[in-house]
């Protein structure tokens, strides 16, 4: 996964209104999917010409268009033309690494926002850019690849007759931005749990792999993070925007994702705090760990400090050294420095030193 954003350079230059993909394609196919629907009937089929689109636009119903797919620039002409979107909106959708941003225009409001989804069989983190255009009676919405976020939306279209079916595209906008900053919480609780596990590893046993753990967590956490201040500023946005596209009934429910993002921040903040205490009482617990190790050497040192001493002075070549006459002078020799270190290590222990 490629963390940061990488400009082709031939894209330099480009004009805004150009409708040229600026990514990575993830896809083979460009697949379109609808939803058609109201309070008693919900219509599902894949779009496979401009003209099926024509006929979604005349539908009096509401209608999720979805195109999984930013790399065909003649779909892409066929849509701003039937939809009448500006040419410098579908230029924006067509670039995968645009930063979080609403804008209205003349036929509706266009939104964009990273969405990320953790990927438990690789134990990563997949992000994708979703792009929403809220008109007045349709939601286009633009994935870069397939993908089942949205699975738990269409089952609520398909199974109940409630205010989904019913309250609009703005409503249906905002379930599905709902799903993307939920999907931030759920990834924050996992790398939360990661986080609180580190705790008694780091006060028991703290060793160079949890370093590692420390800093890999450190890394997703800030990715994270870049992914959510952007979003966070984005929802603000729309929250305060008055736009005929968006209902006055709906407007509780853009402030309700506004509380819901903040969280995500305030979490995504204060789980970055818990790491850098971490990684504090990683190194203090290291520094402690070597200052034992430090104190004992030194301990053993200062008691050889003066066995080395007698040693050295016994192990001198002077022919008048009384001593090495003597009958149990060796054994002598040992005594002494035996004593000299039984009283050096009661002095120790005494000093609560050793």
């Amino acid at each position: 996964m490629s963390r940061l954003i990488k400009n082709k350079k031939e894209h330099i230059g480009l004009s805004p209104y150009a409708l040229v993909f600026r990514g990575q394609k993830k896809t083979e196919k460009i697949l379109l999917r609808t939803m058609d629907f109201d309070l008693e009937d919900v219509r599902e089929l894949e779009i496979k010409s401009p003209n099926e689109l024509l006929e979604l636009k005349k539908s009096k119903k509401l209608s999720w268009l979805n195109i999984d797919g930013l790399d065909n620039a003649e779909l892409m002409q066929d849509v701003s033309s039937i939809y009448k979107i500006e040419n410098n909106i579908l230029s924006d959708v067509m670039n995968p690494s645009i930063r979080p941003k609403v804008q209205e225009f003349e036929t509706g409001i266009f939104v964009t926002i990273k969405m990320l989804q953790y990927v438990e069989n690789e134990d990563n983190l997949a992000i994708e850019n979703l792009s929403l255009i809220i008109t007045d009676n349709t939601l286009i919405s633009f994935q870069e690849q397939p993908g089942d976020a949205f699975e738990p939306i269409r089952e609520r279209i398909r199974k109940h007759k409630n205010k989904i079916r019913t309250s609009g595209s703005d409503y249906l906008a905002f379930a599905l931005l709902d799903v993307v900053v939920d999907n931030y919480i759920y990834i924050i609780g996992i790398l939360g749990e990661k986080i609180e596990g580190l705790e008694e590893d780091i006060t028991n046993d703290p060793d160079k792999k949890l370093l590692d753990n420390i800093n890999s967590l450190k890394r997703e956490l800030n990715f994270l993070r870049k992914n959510i201040k952007p979003a966070k500023e984005m929802i603000i946005n729309l929250a305060k925007l008055q736009s005929e596209f968006i209902q006055d009934d709906n407007r509780i429910h853009f402030k309700e994702l506004q509380d819901n993002i903040n969280e995500a921040s305030e979490l995504s903040d204060s789980y970055r705090e818990i790491l850098y205490d971490q990684l504090n009482i990683y190194h203090s617990s290291m520094s402690t760990k070597l200052n034992e190790i430090m104190r004992v050497l030194t301990v053993f040192s200062v008691i050889f400090i003066p066995l080395t001493f007698i040693v050295g002075v016994y192990g001198t070549n002077f022919e008048n050294l009384p001593e090495l006459h003597w009958k149990h002078g060796y054994f002598i020799m040992w005594g002494v420095m035996l004593l000299t270190t039984l009283i050096m290590m009661w002095y120790f222990r005494r000093k609560k030193w050793f």
